[in-house]
């Protein structure tokens, strides 16, 4: 367990900070597999005879088990360090897929539910969360750009999980054997490919310190200079205004994405250029395009104009751009794909970005742990959207509604919720320093002593001590 422990992860005098970011992306161009479980869903339902209700179990259980996942074990990730979350949620995805293998197969369905649904979503929760506090670490300078570049891969882990699905699926067959063997070899070449990660990635050095103190030189905005425990966090009311936004920008956003083909066929129905279901495929593809370059280019420029300016951005112009597809919408079809892409690319930003805010609000000391507890509103959110859309467009259908009618209750409620989420960005202020950690805890990751503990105390004096003498160091190193 050497190999595991926290100052075996720490990296050598000199290392280069720029190789933390592929191993992220290692993590999470692999767990984003789970976007592209729709390619799964049709050849399961032909081959074991369920629903498209029950084909959709376990990429939801997954994506709650995301959330509760990375909730429950972010603490232990924070402690244990990035190696050991990369390794877990390597054995944890990695055996969903082997056990769906084994569950189709076998023709049992409730088997793949539980192997890629639990044992699989709490590896996408521990992958999720495990590089972006370490890329933040390295990257104080620009650290919606680190985020960004990390949960770009999670967004486009489908632009290759899809197509490459696809073609095992064409060479082995859709039966269960088929697909059993797509589920194998997707186990096991993404444990090859996550072991890359997990042998790449490294937490700062204290010879780090220096060069930090010469990157935030000329961003003194950039350095945060407190930290606020996982435990005090959720005990702030920015925590949870926090929680609002990213709770109702997803919801809005994958409000479009689950349903985006049959919405596009729907909306043009009725006009004189109606689309095709051929083209409404390429429209999901634009889509996707624009949730995974959202993700990057819009958390980077957060690091330029700031974490609420850019949310404003986000919930402001989407809350507009939404009022468009209700109102002129139907009117032009590149109009609405431009302005649906859009709305995605801040759905994709809202993601990348919040660690970066996070990190703003609460220091680095606990953030991925803090990030693994905000990450339920996801969970929340990938529920409500699309009972939101669906359930609305169901009804209108039974009603008789045709076109943009279909949609136009559940873009009015968008809207809603793009305006509550504004107003709570809006609430958002510097967390009181009475939830700050002491510095020598929060550099350290120790907690603060009690004041009758006398050996804590002691130990607590010289680890601030030796941050003193580090800090003095490091600014020697700078001035020569």
């Amino acid at each position: 367990m050497g190999f595991l422990a926290r100052e075996r992860q720490v990296a050598p005098p000199g290392w280069n900070r720029w190789l933390v970011p592929p191993a992220a992306l290692a993590i999470h161009l692999s767990i984003g597999q789970a976007y592209a479980w729709s390619v799964f869903k049709t050849p399961l339902e032909k081959s074991l005879g369920i629903t498209g209700t029950q084909s959709a179990l376990p990429f939801q259980l997954g994506i709650v088990m995301l959330g509760l996942s990375a909730a429950v074990l972010g603490t232990t990730v924070e402690r244990r360090g990035p190696r050991w979350a990369m390794l877990m949620s390597l054995i944890a995805f990695c055996s969903g897929l082997l056990i769906s293998a084994a569950g189709v197969w076998a023709g049992q369905y409730w088997v793949v539910v539980l192997g890629y649904g639990l044992v699989g979503g709490i590896g996408l929760g521990i992958g999720y969360i495990s590089p972006v506090s370490t890329l933040i670490k390295w990257f104080p300078d620009r650290p919606g750009m680190a985020t960004g570049i990390a949960i770009m891969g999670f967004g486009g882990g489908a632009l290759i999980a899809s197509p490459w699905s696809t073609s095992m699926l064409t060479a082995f067959g859709a039966t269960t054997s088929g697909i059993g063997k797509a589920f194998l070899v997707h186990g096991i070449a993404y444990a090859v490919f996550m072991s890359v990660g997990v042998l790449l990635i490294r937490l700062p050095s204290r010879e780090f310190t220096a060069e930090k103190v010469a990157l935030l030189k000329d961003k003194p905005k950039a350095n945060v200079g407190f930290n606020v425990s996982a435990n005090n966090a959720i005990k702030t009311p920015q925590f949870w205004l926090l929680w609002v936004v990213l709770c109702f920008n997803v919801t809005a956003g994958i409000g479009i994405l689950e349903k985006a083909a049959p919405m596009l066929v729907d909306f043009f129905k009725e006009s004189s250029t109606p689309v095709a279901a051929t083209a409404a495929t390429g429209f999901v593809a634009l889509l996707s395009a624009a949730n995974m370059a959202g993700r990057f280019v819009w958390s980077s420029t957060s690091d330029i104009v700031g974490r609420k300016n850019i949310y404003r951005l986000y919930l402001g112009v989407g809350a507009l751009l939404y009022l468009v597809l209700l109102t002129a919408g139907s009117t032009s079809t590149p109009l609405f794909v431009i302005a649906a892409m859009v709305i995605l690319s801040f759905y994709g930003a809202g993601f990348a970005t919040v660690p970066a805010y996070l990190r703003d609000l609460f220091g680095t000391y606990q953030v991925g742990a803090i990030h693994g507890r905000l990450l339920t509103a996801w969970s929340v959110a990938g529920v409500l959207g699309p009972l939101i859309v669906n359930a609305i467009a169901d009804a209108g259908k039974k009603a008789g509604h045709v076109g943009p009618d279909l949609y136009a209750t559940s873009f009015y409620i968008m809207i809603s919720l793009l305006v509550v989420g504004f107003v709570a960005n809006e609430l958002i202020r510097p967390v009181d320093p009475k939830f700050h950690e002491p510095e020598a805890a929060g550099e350290t990751g120790k907690p603060s002593p009690k004041p009758d503990d006398e050996a804590t105390v002691a130990k607590w004096n010289e680890a601030e001590a030796a941050e003193s003498a580090d800090k003095e160091d490091a600014e020697g190193v700078v001035k020569k």
